[in-house]
């Protein structure tokens, strides 16, 4: 019988390694999987890269996981969004690097790793440093820049609701990245606010397919 769900956050990310690249959902508030991000701060995996849309706000979640210095390096959007005081500061330290990415180059890039794709060609970026070192091509008289897949080791995502096989649904724009990361990534864990029963979802309501969810844990929705 499948049921990929788990009893506690702690199984939820049992055997995250040192070094692992973690794709973490979210944009600004919304579907960001706190309380995972939370569990792998007391499981203790260190030197980790993280892709992500915002580099953390406040103290919890992401900020609170570089604050402990586990975060090695970044890859993001708004690196310096409201509230990314613990970034900044780290960044002005030297003590964590950083990738910066157009949005939509994060959102595409993770598409390609998802659909296995070698990569694509954007004009996004040509002429900036964000273009410095990589291949460069002409298409029909205009200059592209060659953009290769963003995979995953692991991905931490935040679902509205899940059944025993992983099937998900999200709610409004906490969706964001999560469909993508969770294909991108060799392990999927979600944190989901409730269960449903099998059949529950209707099939062409479903968001994300159990094929690509390792692993659900319930965590309630706060008031």
């Amino acid at each position: 019988m499948i049921d990929k769900r788990v009893a506690t956050l702690a199984d939820a990310v049992a055997g995250i390694k040192d070094g692992t690249t973690l794709l973490i959902g979210g944009f600004g508030a919304a579907g960001v999987p706190t309380e995972l991000i939370h569990a792998v701060l007391d499981q203790g995996a260190r030197d980790l890269v993280v892709v992500s849309n915002n580099a953390g706000v406040g103290t919890e979640g992401l900020a609170a996981l570089m604050a402990a210095r586990r975060v090695r390096r970044i890859v993001c959007s708004y690196p310096r969004s409201g509230g990314s005081v613990v970034f900044d500061e780290l960044y002005a330290k030297g003590e964590i690097e950083l990738e910066l990415l157009p949005q939509g180059t994060i959102s595409e890039r993770l598409r390609c790793a998802a659909a296995g794709l070698g990569g694509y060609y954007s004009p996004v970026g040509v002429g900036t440093k964000l273009a410095e070192g990589k291949e460069l091509r002409e298409i029909d008289g205009r200059t592209y820049v060659l953009e290769m897949p963003l995979r995953g080791d692991v991905a931490l995502i935040n679902a509205h609701r899940a059944d025993r096989w992983g099937n998900l649904i999200y709610r409004l724009s906490s969706r964001n990245f999560a469909p993508d990361m969770a294909m991108a990534a060799d392990l999927t864990i979600v944190q989901a606010e409730g269960f449903v029963e099998l059949g529950d979802f209707d099939p062409d309501n479903i968001h994300t397919p159990g094929i690509f969810v390792d692993r659900v844990v319930q965590v309630e929705k706060k008031a």
